[in-house]
Parts: C-alpha cells; sequence; structure tokens
C-alpha cells in the first residue's frame, strides 16, 4: 500500500495506546456505571480507529486508480458501510474506452 508507513502506523498505535490508558485510568471501577463507561469508550475507540483505517485503504485504492476519494468523505462519516461498498462496486466498474 502507497499511503501507509512505519511511522505513521507507530503513530496510530502509540495514539491508540495512550487513549486506552487514559480511558482505563479515568474509570471508576468501584460504581456499577464504569463498566458501560469504559466499554462504551473501548468500542467507540475501536470503530473510530477501524474507520481510520477503512477510510485510508479507499485513499490508497483510489491513489493506485488515478481517482479522487475525497468526493466520498462526506458520505463515508454519514454511513461507512453503504459508502464503502459503493466505492468497491464504483472501482470494480469496467471503464469504458471511446
Amino acid at each position: 500500500m502507497f499511503v501507509w508507513s512505519k511511522r505513521l502506523v507507530a503513530a496510530l498505535l502509540g495514539l491508540f495506546a495512550i487513549v486506552l490508558g487514559v480511558f482505563l485510568l479515568n474509570a471508576t471501577p468501584d460504581s456499577t456505571s464504569g463498566l458501560k463507561i469504559h466499554t462504551t469508550r473501548w468500542m467507540a475507540l475501536n470503530y473510530l480507529g477501524l474507520v481510520a483505517w477503512v477510510f485510508v485503504w479507499m485513499i490508497d485504492q483510489a491513489r493506485m486508480r488515478g481517482k479522487n476519494v475525497w468526493v466520498w468523505l462526506v458520505p463515508f462519516v454519514l454511513a461507512p458501510l453503504p459508502t464503502l461498498m459503493l466505492f468497491v462496486l464504483f472501482l470494480q466498474r469496467r471503464i469504458q474506452s471511446s
């Protein structure tokens, strides 16, 4: 892949570890809602990481095919899965030669 670099991956993993550490240190284990808050934060952190990873993959795939990925940003933020499916279908269509 063209977009990923070791420095970018290391920075993203480091940021993930720092945010996870902040979540763990701020959780209050003696309360009954602490687990819910921690679980919600964990799920949100993982979801945001997955969304960022998928969009970087979309950037890479569009760059390899000479397409513009930035027109897909707003639909991707609003509805990631349907936009990803449409993007893949868009990239797989045959090029019309005139």
